[in-house]
């Protein structure tokens, strides 16, 4: 018997336990694990939502991309999220699993989803109200609704309070968020992406437009694109260089490249939308427009 959710990728690991199983269609929020004795935890949010909600205990393993708070590096790693192995998830035997929404590859979920072992895929949604769902629904899942709600209310209050710092600033920035410049070619984040998604809450505006997803920009599109200002993660994939980002010609011609304009931010903090995302919002906010930022 497997657990079929609507959401974004998930893992499922080990043998001989059942989880309170929904039928095929029904609430998704409402899956709980019959044991929760010991979880596997796939995606940065999720292990710092679990944190968070005081529930630690109950973790016996992480991914990766699960390196905050420090004490989650204590955990045995089952590797990337995007690229697991069923048999390193399941080798932690685990009485379920909570995965995030684009855990893979799908050949590698589709084993896990096929075990014994109950697998509750959680959303990825990059948004206030995002946040807010992930944290009901890792909460559920776990048993402990209450404290979930509250931690909600919690990060609803900080969201409004961050989102409200540049709600009277008239000229918002345009950014282009860069993923990568191997090869002379910018790979950029266009809508639907979790950097789409913290450009809007702090205030700015996504330079790129047209595209879904991340794609490589033509030249063309770049200049285009008009950037104030580039947005780049540290600690996620290969590092870029400035000197290598403003050496591109087409960067190098927009209003971001003249002023050499880049904000790095941690890529776990920054693209997390997590418990800490409201303190992302205000540190990308404030490099972006100083003192016209509001307490």
């Amino acid at each position: 018997m497997r657990v079929v959710f609507s959401f974004r990728s998930a893992l499922a690991p080990v043998l001989g336990v059942l989880l309170a199983v929904l039928p095929a269609g029904a609430n998704e929020s409402a899956a709980v694990f019959s044991d929760n004795s010991r979880i596997a935890s796939i995606g940065g949010s999720i292990t710092e939502i679990v944190y968070a909600l005081g529930e630690e205990e109950h973790l016996v393993a992480r991914d990766s991309t699960s390196y905050f708070p420090q004490a989650a590096l204590k955990l045995p790693d089952v590797g990337y999220m995007r690229a697991l192995s069923p048999e390193g998830v399941l080798s932690v035997n685990p009485t379920g699993i909570l995965a995030l929404h684009g855990s893979g590859p799908k050949e590698a979920v589709d084993v896990l989803k096929k075990s014994s072992v109950p697998f509750i895929e959680v959303p990825e949604h990059y948004s206030h109200e995002g946040i807010l769902e992930k944290i009901r629904i890792v909460g559920r899942a776990l048993g402990v609704d209450a404290k979930a709600e509250r931690l909600a209310a919690e990060m609803d209050t900080k969201l409004k309070s961050a989102e409200k710092q540049t709600a009277s600033i008239k000229e918002r920035k345009r950014i282009l968020f860069v993923l990568s410049t191997q090869g002379g070619k910018i790979l950029a984040a266009g809508s639907d992406t979790a950097g789409d998604g913290i450009i809007k809450l702090a205030g700015a505006v996504n330079a790129v437009e047209g595209f879904s997803g991340h794609k490589q920009m033509s030249d063309e599109a770049i200049v285009t694109a008009r950037p104030d200002v580039i947005l780049t993660m540290k600690n996620a994939g290969p590092p870029i260089s400035e000197d290598e980002l403003f050496a591109n010609p087409s960067i190098a011609s927009t209003p971001a490249g003249a002023a050499r304009k880049v904000i790095s931010m941690d890529g776990g903090y920054l693209l997390g939308f997590g418990p800490r995302t409201a303190e992302a919002i205000h540190d990308l906010a404030v490099s972006l427009y100083g003192n016209q930022v509001t307490d």
